[in-house]
């Protein structure tokens, strides 16, 4: 079906538009004094409704021949080919229903033509120039039509083409979201289970409760694992047994100080976003100092901003860039394929500390 003749209503008024322009055409008839009135609108009418589906049938002739795939010449050849039978099998069809409904108008009882006899009645006296000019009318209405569905056609293919590259990097997205979830997941877990064969030979009690917060981890990770975003208290529930884990192992060299506003505790983030943030400030920061140190986290809302800002000590002495920041450029680039641009994330090293800031829109659940 073409996409007039799809919807009832747009076919309703495609069709009254093309008996407006059948009654225009009648008024012609008359002030040309080519026919009365009555004879005038029997021939127009069902006229210039038969043209309206003549020009709609040139959306076939479109979508035979793709825009993309067709040069200048096949166009003007086509096109023209096609107008020029479109208005010869109209003129055909004039010329006949001329004859045949002055014989029904005859049939019915009705006065034929002035000047006609009813043997030879035509509704509508047809000299050759104006036969002529309403050939020219229906090619050009019908080459009209052909541009009109030509554009509607290519309008609509560039829809299609925006809808599937669209999903194409929505499923790209997904699937790059997915791929660093899956590197980020292992990296703590390998760590954890490292931490807890280190002290199964040292202090198997401490060992048991740190099997114990482990396994809520998990038990809360595999609650969220399919959501893509989680209130931040939450979040924060799930880092408060990462770093009981932690705490069991370097004891009271580990220190933490988790601030969270109030308004800030409904905001929606990613899953397993701040974990390997902390993760990383334990590993590459308070486990190398003699005497340990505070990991600080203070989340808060500013205007329509979620602020989050992760500090921990680090050893002056150390050298720079241990490690290969894998953990924090995974999240970074989690979040940009989340956010693009209205996320940020950086990180300074201080002489004496660690600072990480994360900057993210407001989202709330519905």
């Amino acid at each position: 079906m073409t996409p007039i003749t799809s919807s009832t209503r747009r076919l309703a008024a495609y069709v009254g538009v093309w008996l407006i322009g059948g009654c225009a055409l009648a008024g012609v008839f008359v002030n040309a004094e080519l026919a009365q009135w009555q004879p005038a609108l029997v021939f127009a009418l069902p006229m210039a409704v038969f043209l309206g589906f003549v020009a709609a049938s040139a959306y076939y002739v479109c979508r035979s021949v793709v825009l993309t795939q067709r040069g200048g010449f096949q166009t003007v050849v086509v096109f023209g080919a096609s107008s020029a039978l479109a208005a010869l099998l109209w003129a055909l069809m004039c010329h006949g229903w001329n004859t045949f409904g002055a014989s029904l108008l005859a049939l019915a009882g009705a006065a034929s033509p002035s000047g006609v006899t009813p043997s030879s009645a035509v509704l509508v006296a047809m000299p050759r120039t104006v036969a002529i000019l309403l050939l020219l009318v229906a090619g050009g209405l019908y080459l009209i039509s052909l541009l009109i569905h030509d554009i509607w056609l290519a309008a609509d293919q560039l829809r299609a083409a925006q809808g599937r590259e669209a999903r194409s990097l929505l499923q790209a997205r997904d699937a790059q979201v997915q791929m660093l979830r899956t590197q980020i997941n292992p990296h703590f877990l390998f760590n954890s289970l490292n931490s807890i064969s280190a002290l199964t030979s040292q202090d198997a009690v401490a060992a048991r409760a740190m099997t114990l917060e482990l396994a809520a981890f998990f038990r809360q990770t595999l609650a969220v694992a399919e959501k893509e975003c989680i209130a931040l208290a939450d979040e924060v529930a799930l880092c408060e047994h990462f770093l009981a884990v932690e705490k069991i192992r370097f004891g009271h060299k580990l220190r933490t100080d988790i601030t969270v506003s109030p308004a800030a505790n409904a905001v929606l983030i990613p899953p397993m976003l701040l974990q390997p943030c902390l993760e990383n400030a334990i590993k590459h920061g308070v486990r190398h100092l003699v005497g340990g140190g505070c990991v600080t986290l203070h989340a808060f809302v500013q205007e329509h901003w979620l602020y989050v800002a992760i500090e921990n000590p680090v050893d002056p002495d150390a050298a720079p860039g241990i490690g290969t920041g894998t953990g924090l450029a995974n999240i970074k680039k989690r979040l940009g394929t989340l956010y693009g641009e209205r996320a940020r994330m950086g990180w300074t090293r201080h002489p004496d500390r660690f600072a990480l800031e994360i900057v993210l829109p407001m989202q709330f659940a519905p």
